[in-house]
């Protein structure tokens, strides 16, 4: 049980010739889902061969353009690609009508079928799920509607305990489904054996979290608490926080004091602003509060199934 995350573009504002605006390629559970898609995201999946026929599920955090102008040109492509399956996008109340406006005034119609969830609800609510993961949004605070997601694996069923289960005879093949889903066995003569002497617990199952455009907001700490891998906006740095309460971003170590207080396994910076030329001060930043971070860039991948650096993460 892994979660492995590519950064495909993690920039605020306008495309640049080294920086791509928000989007990125989650394997979860082998499940296979893109969050956000802004200007150049075709482009960034060839070029770090994400397949573009893995992608059923897209979720769009909001409804400004370095989140979302390349969801149209994405859905032409699937079009020319011959793409029969179908598509769900996740979004504000209002991608279906700019989606479907798109296509109709381009002639670019397709012949899959798209399926809009879209979303409006200032709670967290789950939009998603199936037998491997489950999908919860985040409410967020920004200039407009905003939701970041917050992706869970399923619990996997318990392991069997084999060098103990054949120490009783009466304990069949037959019986391992009722131990995997932590029954207790009863032998013949009324005794029960506990299920925990049987099996083994599975791993605990891995989450992460992408915390889109927002201003600093603690209470989504109760939401995302005890993730493995939290994303999280850091547009500035402290010395411009007034500019974070007139545009409605973060800074790095708001995303710190976020991560720190949620407890979570590793917080990624993202979205800067473009007058930074050093990101490596967001880092720098942010570990004045939390010790876990890692800057996101495009290309980088971040793969839970690989240990966390002791030195970095005590």
């Amino acid at each position: 049980m892994s979660i492995k995350l590519t950064i495909l573009g993690c920039h605020s504002a306008t495309p640049r010739a080294n920086a791509f605006p928000s989007s990125q390629f989650l394997e979860i559970n082998n499940r296979y889902f893109l969050i956000d898609c802004g200007e150049g995201t075709q482009r960034q999946m060839r070029k770090y061969k994400v397949g573009f026929s893995k992608i059923n599920h897209i979720f769009i955090s909001h409804l400004h353009g370095d989140h979302f102008f390349g969801l149209i040109g994405l859905i032409s492509t699937f079009g020319i690609l011959n793409r029969e399956k179908e598509l769900h996008i996740y979004g504000p109340k209002g991608i279906k009508q700019i989606t479907e406006l798109q296509l109709r005034l381009t002639s670019s119609y397709v012949k899959y079928k798209i399926v809009f969830h879209e979303l409006s609800s200032n709670k967290s609510e789950l939009i998603f799920e199936d037998d491997k993961v489950s999908v919860r949004t985040i409410p967020l605070d920004h200039r407009v509607y905003t939701n970041g997601y917050l992706f869970t694996e399923k619990p996997k069923p318990r392991n069997l305990h084999l060098d103990n289960i054949k120490m009783y005879d009466e304990i069949e093949i037959c019986d391992y489904h009722n131990l995997k889903a932590g029954k207790d066995f009863m032998l013949s003569s009324g005794e029960i054996i506990p299920n925990e002497e049987l099996t083994i617990p599975p791993p605990k199952p891995k989450s992460f979290a992408y915390c889109s455009d927002t201003k600093y907001k603690p209470d989504i700490v109760p939401i995302i608490e005890n993730v493995d891998l939290l994303y999280h906006e850091s547009t500035f740095l402290s010395g411009l926080e007034e500019l974070c309460e007139k545009t409605k971003h973060s800074t790095a170590k708001q995303a710190a004091t976020i991560a720190k207080n949620a407890n979570v396994g590793k917080l990624i910076l993202g979205h800067y602003s473009s007058r930074y030329s050093n990101l490596d001060e967001f880092k720098t930043e942010a570990e004045t509060v939390f010790d876990c971070v890692e800057l996101g860039y495009v290309g980088k991948s971040y793969d839970t199934s690989l240990p966390i650096q002791e030195e970095i993460c005590n």
